[in-house]
């Protein structure tokens, strides 16, 4: 083991209240929507605290953060760390963002002390994680590992309808690195993170070591009734798409609730036309979100989300289209660099346990083509995607020592 305390925590806890005031909420969160002026003032105070520790500051062709400092061995791929500073609308303080300024620390730790090793170290600032703004999230890691093409997402509109290749333009965050992971490869990644549930918090364990993600499946769901006047038309003979798609919703929650311990299924959005107090709804619009770490099970909600609605529709006497938005299977991470990220919590000291995590991260689309792992810290109550977000120093001290020793350990 390095160090007993091998990073500044009261340096790490600085960064992450300074970065707070960026887009700070009424209520304590932060929003900064992918590529506002909000997360180019987050990225400028980056690239501040990344020049004065002596690292170069780099932008990729879709718009991701490339912090790099040098080892000894130029010619040797990067080890990186990474995560995101985009929030959601009304996000939390710590979400993907303590994932960037940890990996900042580790950097600035390794100058502390005078490390120098094998290969270099980045810090990688992912491009729209959250697909809040624009959809679907984890664009920047998503091209840099092929899973998206770069026109494609530039082209992408957003809710407000700007033009994702416009924004990068404007902001000046359209790079000249390659967003390929085949010309910029990693050695090895490690992305901390909170938790963004409640597991750790409730075991009362200090570290997370995050074996994989579990399988996501998106859908975009519509059901089309008939508009019709709510006095005169007789409840027999209405086709009332909400009804609908009010028997949806409980579907996809029962779902989830017959699923087993880790299965998730939710329905984030309902949109009602045309929205009026007196008119039966002729069409809504749902999306529905099913998740498992099982590809085979799954696959069975899959099957069962898409004949049960139907079934229900048919019986309401609507029609439905379902597509599917946006599907990545469970992903294992790296055994060697999980591994590794265990020996660390143990070495310290610190009370671990096995995990995978419940969210998407950039980490499941980097884990395709190269070696990655997570480190988890609590968050209070298992509050994220939420003003109310928080998480304690001493947890952010913890997780960001385990990330150094990782890394440092990897990097050679």
């Amino acid at each position: 083991m390095s160090d007993a305390r091998p990073i500044d925590a009261a340096r790490l806890w600085r960064m992450l209240m300074q970065m707070a005031e960026i887009g700070a909420t009424d209520k304590g969160g932060s929003r900064r929507l992918a590529l506002t002026d909000e997360d180019a003032a987050g990225r400028a105070l980056l690239r501040q605290w990344a020049e004065a520790a002596g690292c170069s500051v780099a932008v990729d062709a879709i718009g991701s953060m490339v912090i790099r400092r040098p080892g000894r061995d130029p010619h040797l791929p990067p080890v990186v760390m990474g995560s995101h500073l985009d929030t959601q609308p009304t996000g939390g303080r710590f979400d993907g963002v303590f994932g960037v300024l940890a990996g900042m620390e580790v950097l600035q730790s390794l100058n502390d002390k005078g490390i120098e090793t094998a290969h270099p170290v980045e810090v990688a600032v992912w491009m729209n994680e959250e697909g809040a703004r624009f959809s679907p999230p984890m664009m920047g890691s998503g091209v840099w590992a092929g899973v998206f093409g770069e026109q494609e997402i530039l082209d992408k509109v957003g809710q407000d309808g700007a033009r994702l290749g416009d924004e990068l333009e404007r902001l000046g965050w359209r790079g000249p690195l390659a967003a390929d992971h085949r010309s910029r490869p990693f050695a090895a990644y490690f992305e901390a993170h909170i938790e963004q549930g409640p597991i750790l918090e409730h075991e009362g364990a200090q570290i997370g070591v995050v074996t994989g993600a579990q399988g996501q499946r998106w859908y975009e769901v519509t059901i089309t009734g008939q508009e019709a006047h709510a006095g005169p038309t007789p409840m027999r003979l209405r086709r009332d798409a909400l009804v609908a798609g009010a028997r949806v919703v409980d579907r996809v929650n029962r779902i989830g609730l017959e699923g087993g311990e880790e299965a998730c299924a939710t329905v984030g959005i309902l949109d009602v036309h045309p929205h009026s107090r007196n008119v039966i709804p002729g069409r809504v619009f749902l999306t529905v979100d099913l998740r498992h770490p099982d590809d085979a099970t799954l696959a069975g909600f899959d099957r069962r989300f898409r004949d049960e609605t139907q079934a229900l529709c048919d019986a309401a006497g609507v029609t439905v289209e379902i597509s599917e938005f946006w599907h990545f299977p469970s992903t294992p991470f790296a055994p060697e660099l999980v591994q590794r990220v265990r020996a660390a919590a143990e070495g310290f000291g610190y009370r671990s346990r096995d995990i995978v995590s419940g969210a998407g991260h950039d980490a499941v689309y980097v884990a395709r083509v190269c070696p990655t792992a997570m480190v988890f810290i609590p968050c209070e109550d298992g509050i994220s995607h939420n003003e109310a977000e928080n998480i304690r120093p001493e947890d952010a001290e913890r997780g960001c020592a385990v990330l150094f020793e990782a890394v440092r350990q990897t990097a050679g």
